[in-house]
């Protein structure tokens, strides 16, 4: 099992002002500074570690489990995302074989490209969870019978269930899209980012939506709709923020840079 270190605890939406660095040792690299929010922390084998070199240069190093000075506190306390291993990865002072050291990956490019790939997949899966509360909030509100009928009758009702479906065809329709230029090598991050941020905002309020329409028990563990809640509450901030996603796609309409 592996897992993927570049947030830190001061620097999450600035990946380029991490303060993790390691330097030169012989054959070796002596590796300092902390990762946080990393999932499979706790457990992982390996972390690729992204750290800056003696130059500043941002490099890619694979870090192994029972190498002196690493440590992976579990993060406790989580109300979303509760069945991920969360944790932290301490490094102090790690002396780490060079050849342990990515040949070909310089440049905080290199992880912001791994970073695509994971936001195409939570464009697809935050779809997935409006999915479950459309389709559990249909299915409760033709059971549901109040003032002698199906609260699917009223008004109200439909309207909420009519945007919610049409919210999720045109994300589902973006998303494939996306998928196709994806497989013929023509997706640009900045539509990924476009993606990724519609399907976090429409799964969102789909959720509190569905939530609504089952009243009290929209909160019951009997069913799905607050699990989907509380875990896009961290969806709609994680591998870029909602409000990143947003001036990435603003400076790619624009060509001007708003966030420095």
């Amino acid at each position: 099992m592996g897992c993927f270190g570049l947030t830190e605890p001061d620097f999450g939406s600035n990946p380029a002002g991490m303060l993790t660095y390691f330097d030169e040792d012989g054959d070796h690299i002596l590796l300092n500074g902390a990762k946080m929010w990393i999932s499979n922390a706790p457990f992982a084998d390996i972390a690729l570690v992204w750290a800056k070199d003696p130059e500043g240069k941002v490099r890619g190093v694979i870090v192994e489990r029972g190498m002196e000075g690493f440590s992976t506190p579990e993060t406790k306390g989580k109300w979303s995302l509760r069945a991920s291993a969360t944790g932290e990865l301490v490094l102090d002072n790690v002396r780490i074989p060079k050849t342990n050291l990515l040949p070909e990956a310089r440049g905080l490019k290199v992880p912001l490209s791994c970073l695509s790939s994971a936001r195409y997949g939570i464009a697809w899966g935050a779809i997935g969870a409006a999915m479950d509360c459309y389709d559990t909030a249909l299915r409760y509100a033709k059971e549901r019978v109040q003032f002698g009928r199906p609260i699917a009758g009223f008004q109200l009702i439909q309207k909420k269930l009519a945007e919610m479906v049409t919210d999720i065809t045109k994300a589902q329709l973006l998303n494939w899209r996306l998928g196709v230029l994806r497989n013929a090598d023509k997706a640009t991050a900045e539509q990924i980012s476009m993606a990724k941020r519609n399907a976090c905002e429409t799964a969102t309020r789909i959720a509190r939506e569905a939530r609504q329409i089952l009243g009290a028990m929209g909160i019951s563990g009997e069913y799905p709709i607050m699990r989907h809640m509380m875990n896009l509450e961290s969806v709609i901030t994680y591998e870029g923020t909602h409000e990143v996603h947003l001036l990435i796609t603003g400076m790619d309409i624009t060509g001007l840079n708003a966030f420095s």
